[in-house]
């Protein structure tokens, strides 16, 4: 499991954990520079593109998502046959590799959470990716996202529900590189359910995301 504290701080000032995570991550303890450009790199962890929804079939700019070699999302049940369905897929995809970079890497800036968040998710991902720095971990190994479904409402509005297992997924500190690898239990097994909204330029960006942890629909 991803372990980090969520301390009464970070709780108190999402407004400046946004600014922090939009500026630059310099998150820990002042003694990171803030210009490294992968956390943990003197490990010999090099940096790879995100496996999945690397590539865009549309013609919208997007900033390259690049997560360690000890990091690694797999998405399940990626294409619908519809294509609007597969772009909302796709962009969800995008939207959580976002947050696991913003995470995982030690950056000046971060311009995918903000390109793929908006308003609440926005505000939820910069708390959320805080709390790592704050409490001085981050996370290894890989994590996978299984069915996937779609529900539209309309032409620019959709829910994505997913279920997320970090049975394989463990806590690492930012300091010593140690990886805490503990045994699967049920919270480990999360449900999401996530509203999409798709902007003028065509992303489907996220809105609000809300999720439950030990969720039994998504356990096996």
């Amino acid at each position: 499991m991803r372990t980090r504290t969520t301390t009464a701080t970070a709780a108190a000032t999402l407004a400046t954990a946004v600014a922090l995570l939009l500026s630059g991550c310099g998150g820990s303890d002042g003694e990171d520079s803030g210009k490294d450009e992968i956390a943990g790199a003197d490990t010999g962890a090099s940096a790879s593109a995100s496996p999945s929804a690397s590539a865009s079939e549309d013609s919208v700019e997007r900033p390259e998502i690049k997560l360690p070699s000890d990091v690694k999302n797999v998405f399940e049940d990626g294409e619908t046959g519809d294509a609007v369905e597969d772009a909302v897929l796709a962009d969800n995809e995008r939207m959580i590799n976002s947050i696991d970079e913003a995470i995982t890497v030690d950056a000046e800036e971060h311009p995918a959470l903000k390109f793929y968040s908006k308003g609440d998710a926005l505000m939820a991902a910069a708390s959320y990716v805080q709390s790592f720095y704050e409490s001085g971990t981050t996370w290894t190994g890989s994590t996978r996202y299984y069915d996937r479904e779609v529900a539209l409402s309309g032409q620019s509005t959709a829910t994505v529900t997913y279920c997320g297992d970090e049975t394989k997924s463990y806590s690492k500190d930012r300091k010593t590189k140690e990886v805490k690898k503990t045994p699967g239990d049920s919270d480990d097994y999360v449900s999401y359910s996530a509203r999409m909204k798709k902007s003028a330029e065509g992303v489907w960006q996220t809105t609000n995301v809300v999720s439950e942890r030990g969720a039994e629909k998504c356990q096996p």
